[in-house]
């Protein structure tokens, strides 16, 4: 094997571990939230760095299965949870 061929493995061996490190590490806090739109109601789970950025990303996440339209969608993420369950990781 050429000196070329080992140094592109190292480098891309070393980038492909920083990227799985750092995607390990990002994610701080999981979150569980339920929302229940027009009669209907979901739960989902989203990690983040932060709590809020956790409940925001899974209230949008269940908006996307309650809501049909931007309208619906924006009224269904302004809409109160009704259970918020978060974790440290």
């Amino acid at each position: 094997m050429s000196r070329t061929t080992r140094a592109t493995l190292f480098f891309l061996g070393l980038f492909i571990a920083i990227v799985v490190y750092f995607s390990m590490t990002i994610a701080e806090y999981e979150c569980e939230v339920c929302v229940t739109f027009m009669n209907r109601s979901v739960c989902r789970t989203a990690a983040s760095g932060t709590r809020e950025a956790s409940i925001e990303s899974a209230v949008t996440s269940a908006c996307g299965t309650l809501a049909s339209g931007m309208t619906e969608s924006i009224r269904c993420s302004n809409t109160r949870p009704d259970r918020v369950t978060c974790v440290e990781r």
